[in-house]
């Protein structure tokens, strides 16, 4: 989440895959929290000032970005990042969004035949869900990019250019390389590679949009057992969890969360999606969220070629994270965006040790 600055650039880069991935990001009522897409109803277009023919930057073989080009990549970002706008005249900001540009751009045209091919077939199946998402936004599709100052076009190419770079990555890492990320993952967390369908009913203590106190711990846990009873006197489980479940992410399927990472749940949930016995109602589990009684359908393992796919990726993203940092800044030869302000050197004369004469004050804690 961006709270008081955009993340920068190796951060900035995840958000800007993420942004190709938009509408598959699925938020778990209790797995780590997720973010749902911005709504980009009142999302304003970046201000197309200046000559949009005008190259602000130049990089090695030729390359080149107009003034156009780059307001158009802001523009797409604050479309899909609504809380960007408020920095797309922060110089610092469009320094980063350049990297990225450039980057995308580079990588992109290092892609072979394969690498394309497969890009294009992502693309395909990405930009209908964008569309199919966007169209179901206030206005529909076309008011959703008109109002964002942008194209289909744009959209399609920013996707289609970052599944390229992403696609050239993956075809130069190795078998060693993914083999390492698997072993380095597993020896952090044991259950890693683990899914499991579970089943649950959560009643909460807080309003999970207020955030405000609804009950007590006590109020919860009472009617947690309640609800335990009922299951236990051969309730059925999805049309309880329908009518009492206080978590948005599976209340209205039933309460069910199928074959989903096990690491992904809060450490109470995951311990207990580990080691309860398969198809028996739980006593009610403790989590930040409130109390749950949960239901483990089927538990297991994935195996070293069901996750190579994420494994090649993530080795990919560091790959493109390595190449920001050394490569980039031999490649670009020109830059005509207006540079940040340096940061004010620390004052070089210590501060005068206080007398003993001096009242003691207390720092206010945070």
């Amino acid at each position: 989440m961006l709270s008081n600055k955009w993340v920068k650039t190796k951060k900035g880069l995840i958000a800007l895959l993420a942004a190709v991935t938009l509408v598959s990001v699925v938020a778990t009522g209790c797995g780590k929290k997720t973010e749902a897409p911005a709504d980009t109803s009142t999302t304003a277009p970046a201000k197309q000032e200046g000559n949009p023919d005008e190259v602000l930057v130049t990089y090695k073989d030729g390359g080149k970005i107009t003034r156009g080009e780059f307001n158009t990549f802001l523009n797409i970002n604050t479309f899909f990042y609504r809380e960007y706008a408020q920095y797309k005249e922060d110089p610092a900001f469009q320094q980063d969004m350049m990297k990225q540009l450039v980057t995308f751009r580079v990588l992109s045209a290092r892609a072979d035949d394969k690498a394309k091919a497969e890009a294009e077939q992502k693309t395909k199946e990405q930009m209908d869900q964008i569309k199919m998402f966007l169209g179901m936004q206030e206005g529909g599709l076309d008011k959703q990019l008109k109002d964002a100052g942008v194209s289909e076009k744009d959209i399609n190419d920013f996707v289609l250019r970052s599944m390229q770079g992403i696609a050239a990555m993956e075809s130069k890492v190795t078998e060693q390389q993914i083999k390492e990320g698997y072993d380095k993952h597993l020896a952090q967390d044991k259950n890693v590679y683990d899914v499991a369908t579970v089943s649950h009913i959560l009643i909460g203590t807080m309003d999970p949009t207020t955030q405000k106190e609804t009950r007590t711990k006590e109020e919860a846990l009472n009617r947690a057992k309640e609800v335990q009873d009922k299951l236990k006197n051969g309730g059925d489980f999805a049309a309880l969890a329908k009518e009492y479940s206080e978590d948005p992410g599976s209340k209205e399927k039933g309460g069910k969360y199928e074959n989903v990472e096990i690491s992904q749940w809060v450490p109470e949930f995951k311990k207990a999606a580990i080691e309860l016995p398969l198809n028996q109602i739980s006593d009610p589990v403790e989590t930040t969220y409130g109390y749950h009684i949960m239901k483990v359908e089927s538990r297991k393992t994935k195996t070293f070629d069901e996750v190579k796919p994420n494994l090649r990726s993530e080795a990919a993203e560091s790959q493109v994270y390595e190449f920001v940092e050394k490569e980039l800044p031999t490649i670009i030869e020109t830059n005509n965006l207006p540079k940040p302000t340096p940061a004010a050197p620390p004052a070089s004369t210590p501060a005068p040790a206080p007398t003993p004469e001096a009242p003691k004050t207390e720092t206010p804690s945070k």
